[in-house]
């Protein structure tokens, strides 16, 4: 591959594609596994750090929110300025925010780094995507994505499992350390073998009320619902007022989208049946992928007593499923352009394997967990990155940044909201189903469970009296699988949606190739416009020498008369 440019005209090579989508997936498993390594040991985490099950989920939730309201901004300037620079921006910003991570010594400063580790996983989860759609056409791109899904599964199998590994070893600190040598590679890789063509600079103004907006609406939203019928009652004057001011705050995003020249997220392409229906099942998809993802090292930790590592491995069976379903799919999407019926059988899947995960408790068998996790990992897979490619298939080659922004952004912020909801769900109801359970103990232990738990922190169970521990065992299963069950009907949103895409046929150009060609039409237009208007003021033009011309003799002959 030439160091000039991907000249998409020419005939590639399979290689000469997986040389630059190397880098990219390489820098799209940094940002993973930074993110996923700390699941299995985030409990330990939080409780080390002295953190409630409300900064647990915090931990989680604002890398997410971070990552949702910075992607359409990082696809707008894909739009704009040198993709390349603009990803390699963004592992080098994820990167700092993971060592600032480390040396976190309180659950602030772990909050905050994580919300910057979002921004930077905003724009390397929009910027793959953008990229792999200017260098690979959507009917070849099913065998990609395909790919990508498999980094994402290895980087969400991987991460839990070497997360429980160096946190056994070493200490959760170097979870936030060991992405920092991955990265430095990612860097050189696409230094070496991603190679765009030049794009002219565009001018543009930026929509900063718009940013400003949806931050603020989202993140009201997100804190009302997390500290609603904790903090304060979900029926005060406190939650009314926050509800109130998120709700104003995202009418005045959207008024704000409607009017200004160049909107963050252009509404006007809801208009579009694929792109609509497809925000929909993303948004709803992403409860059911973050959420479970989120909870499930909870579960095995603090329902079955696994040590970190194990936690790991216990979650092997859905990433597997997952890997498995998105490359093999992947390839029959290429190999036939046919799409629709793998996405709504994956829908099915995620239905069925939220449901099965919704009956779990504390002694359900690790067996039927592993199956239906493995259901909803392949679900996931059929789903996920197809609802991107149908979206870059149908949406013109000016708007693929933004478009594929903002897919990404309601996948996460439905993502977000999700988790922020299932987390407040579990929240509110541990204390009563612990209560419950220690009613039924001896006083003495009713007495030494008040002082262990008065913190009110995520408890280490491996550390409680065997008899507090089944209470908090048993508690969290059954509070876990009824987070699960709450899933199900957001995963029945995606199966209808999916549902209502159009079956449109996949196209076989790449985004290059088809900016091209506009250009060329443009062109073209434009010196058939420039003929027809020479061949106008040429007839003007003698039409008016003409009557120049009479209007000359007519005079010469009035003299000479």
């Amino acid at each position: 591959m030439t160091a000039t440019s991907i000249d998409a005209q020419t005939a590639r090579s399979r290689g000469d594609v997986l040389k630059p989508l190397s880098g990219l997936m390489l820098g799209m498993f940094v940002s993973l596994l930074a993110s996923t390594v700390v699941s299995s040991s985030l409990p330990i985490i939080v409780s080390e750090l002295g953190g409630s099950q409300t900064s647990y989920t915090w931990v989680i939730t604002a890398t997410l929110l971070a990552t949702a309201v910075s992607t359409p901004l990082w696809g707008k300037f894909a739009d704009l300025a040198n993709r390349k620079v603009l990803f390699q921006a963004a592992i080098s910003l994820f990167i700092v925010a993971s060592l600032i991570a480390g040396f976190s010594h309180n659950v602030g400063v772990l909050i905050g780094a994580r919300t910057v580790q979002g921004i930077g996983a905003g724009g390397l989860a929009a910027l793959s995507q953008i990229i792999m759609a200017d260098i690979v056409s959507p009917r070849e791109r099913g065998r990609y994505a395909g790919l990508f899904g498999g980094v994402m599964a290895v980087a969400t199998v991987g991460g839990p499992l070497l997360g429980g590994v160096v946190t056994d070893a070493f200490g959760w600190r170097w979870n936030f350390f060991i992405a920092a040598p991955v990265a430095i590679i990612a860097l050189v890789m696409i230094q070496l073998t991603l190679h765009l063509p030049h794009r002219e600079p565009k001018k543009v103004s930026v929509d900063y009320w718009g940013i400003v907006l949806i931050s603020a609406g989202v993140s009201t939203l997100l804190i009302w619902i997390t500290l609603a019928g904790n903090q304060f009652a979900w029926g005060s004057t406190t939650s009314y007022a926050m509800a109130v001011a998120a709700g104003l705050l995202l009418v005045g995003a959207v008024i704000v989208e409607l009017v200004v020249p160049d909107p963050l997220i252009p509404l006007d392409m809801f208009k579009d049946r694929t792109f609509t229906f497809s925000v929909i099942g993303s948004a709803a998809i992403g409860v059911t992928m973050f959420g479970t993802s989120v909870f499930l090292a909870q579960y095995m930790q603090l329902s079955h007593g696994a040590t970190p590592t194990q936690s790991g491995l216990l979650t092997i069976p859905m990433m597997g499923g997952l890997l498995l379903a998105s490359t093999f799919f992947g390839q029959v999407i290429s190999r036939t352009g046919k799409w629709k019926a793998i996405m709504i059988s994956g829908a099915a899947l995620a239905v069925i394997g939220s449901a099965l995960l919704g009956t779990v408790n504390a002694d359900t068998s690790l067996v039927q967990v592993g199956v239906s996790m493995f259901v909803l990992g392949a679900g996931v897979g059929m789903l996920m990155q197809n609802l991107v490619l149908v979206v870059q298939n149908r949406i013109e080659v000016q708007r693929l940044g933004v478009a594929t922004s903002t897919l990404t952004f309601f996948r996460t912020i439905g993502g977000t909201i999700g988790v922020s909801l299932l987390g407040a769900a579990l929240a509110n109801s541990l204390p009563g189903r612990i209560m419950e359970g220690l009613a039924a103990l001896p006083a003495a232990d009713q007495a030494q469970a008040a002082q262990l738990l008065a913190s009110g922190s995520v408890p280490e169970v491996s550390q409680l009296p065997d008899s507090i521990a089944t209470v908090i065992e048993h508690a969290y299963g059954a509070g876990i699988g009824h987070v699960f069950l709450l899933s199900v009907p957001l995963a029945i949103v995606a199966l209808v949606a999916v549902c209502f895409l159009p079956n449109a046929h996949l196209g076989t150009k790449t985004a290059i190739e088809s900016e091209r060609e506009a250009a060329v039409r443009d062109a073209e237009a434009g010196a058939l416009d420039s003929e027809l208007l020479e061949a106008e003021l040429d007839l003007a033009g003698v039409g008016a020498v003409s009557g120049d011309r009479s209007g000359v003799e007519d005079e010469s002959e009035a003299q000479d008369r």
